[in-house]
Parts: C-alpha cells; sequence; structure tokens
C-alpha cells in the first residue's frame, strides 16, 4: 500500500523536521515493512507485502535527506527546469539538494491557480526525464460528476502523457470531495478506479477527505493501491494513526 501525506500550505521547516522525527519513530514502531518508494517497480509484483509512505511538505520545509528514514519526501510543486530565470520557482536542481525524486503534479488546486494542460504535461515529460517517481492526479468537479461524465473527463486529463512510465502513480481526486470532508461513495469510487486500470497498469491511489474513519473501507477496494491524505496528514500523530489502522493486517 502506498500512503502519500500533502501537507499543502502548513508546517515550517522547523515544525517539518519534528514531524519527520516523529512519523520516523511512529512507523519504526508500527512494523518493519516499510520501504522507500525506490523499489515503486516491484509494487505490481509485490503488493502484499509492500508499504511505502510519501509526505509532501512545502519545499521551504524540506529535511535532509538523511532525516527521511522511513519515508520518502516529495515535492507538492515544481518548474520544469534545472534552473533559470523562473522568479518563485522550484527547479530540479533545488529539489536534488534534498535527494527529493518524487513529485506531484495536475493536483486540482495548482489547476485552479492556472497551471494548464501544457504545463502539466511539460512538467511530466521533464519528470519523466528526470526519472522521477510522479504522483499524476486526475479528478472531476461536481458539475461533471452530476452529469455522469467523469469517465470522459478523466480520459482527457490523462491524454499526452505516457501511462505506461513504470515509475508512474495515478491519484484519482474527486474536486467534489476534497477538504470537504465528505468522501465519495465507495462504489463509486470502484467504479472509477477499475476505469483507470483499465487505461493503466500503474499504482492508482484515491485522494478526497480520506480520514481515519474510512481508510480501511476504501483502501480494500479492488483497485486501490494506496491513497492520497490531505488534511488527516497535517497532524503527525493522526498520520501515524491512520497508517497503522490501514497497514494493521499487514504486520
Amino acid at each position: 500500500m502506498i500512503i502519500a501525506g500533502n501537507l499543502k500550505c502548513n508546517h515550517t521547516r522547523a515544525s517539518f523536521q519534528n514531524y519527520a522525527m516523529a512519523l520516523n519513530d511512529g512507523l519504526r514502531d508500527i512494523c518493519h515493512n516499510f520501504t522507500l518508494l525506490d523499489n515503486i517497480q516491484n509494487f505490481n509484483s509485490n503488493k502484499a507485502n509492500f508499504n511505502s509512505i510519501i509526505v509532501f511538505p512545502p519545499s521551504v520545509a524540506f529535511v535532509e535527506a538523511s532525516a527521511c528514514k522511513y519515508f520518502s519526501q516529495g515535492a507538492q510543486n515544481f518548474y520544469p527546469c534545472d534552473s533559470g530565470s523562473f522568479t518563485g520557482e522550484v527547479g530540479a536542481n533545488m529539489l536534488d539538494e534534498f535527494g527529493v525524486n518524487v513529485v506531484l503534479i495536475g493536483h486540482s488546486e495548482r489547476r485552479g491557480l492556472g497551471e494548464n494542460d501544457e504545463l502539466i504535461k511539460a512538467k511530466f515529460n521533464f519528470a519523466k526525464q528526470k526519472g522521477y517517481k510522479i504522483i499524476f492526479c486526475v479528478g472531476e468537479d461536481d458539475i461533471t460528476y452530476m452529469n455522469a461524465s467523469a469517465k470522459e473527463f478523466l480520459s482527457d486529463e490523462l491524454s499526452g502523457i505516457d501511462l505506461n512510465y513504470e515509475k508512474l502513480i495515478i491519484a484519482y481526486e474527486p474536486i467534489f470531495a476534497i477538504g470537504t470532508g465528505v468522501s465519495a461513495k465507495t462504489q463509486y469510487i470502484a467504479e472509477i478506479l477499475e476505469y483507470l486500470r483499465s487505461l493503466s497498469n500503474a499504482p492508482l491511489l484515491y485522494g478526497g477527505s480520506v480520514n481515519c474513519q474510512n481508510i480501511n473501507e476504501i483502501s480494500s477496494l479492488k483497485h486501490c493501491d494506496g491513497v492520497l491524505v490531505g488534511s488527516a496528514s497535517w497532524d503527525v500523530q493522526n498520520f501515524i494513526n491512520l497508517i497503522n489502522i490501514a497497514t494493521k493486517d499487514q504486520k
């Protein structure tokens, strides 16, 4: 199972250093079969014994790679460049300094801030060139959902990217469930994940108001390989509790 926590615009470097230490301690105490995402190519052949934790802090809060003993540190955002005249952006050289090789692309909140398909595809191609692990986010809004045209919408969001990239993970995050506290119905999640599985063999995550109360029901769905957690990951102890619930049968 892949469990990713998106801290969004929360935590300073000082508070994330404490977070990282607490998370390492918590994962060590839960069990000993957590693996870093570097082995993602082995995921499909070893799902039963594959547990990987990823945390996406703000870029200003990155910790040294040595501080990430039992989890991988990822980038919420980056610009498709090594460095250059791109005011306010984060380039690959900055990620490399902290050993970051997992990136989030296409999150609805980034799309909402103006990232169009052209930029998103440029990010994907750059990350693929760098050999990064990519969590590529897709998800429909409530109007698309009510019009029963989600599958066509998701297909469009995935068009133009390499769905066979061996380091790709697809995260399905329906916009109408993000930050609302109410997850999509499990039957609907299962239907969408089955459709996404027909398009790609990449691991599939669900995101959208995942919490300690619904993690087991969601993660038990046939094509669900893990979750992308938002606010339930911001407090490290709550995130540890969620991970413990999700992996307790695998000890």
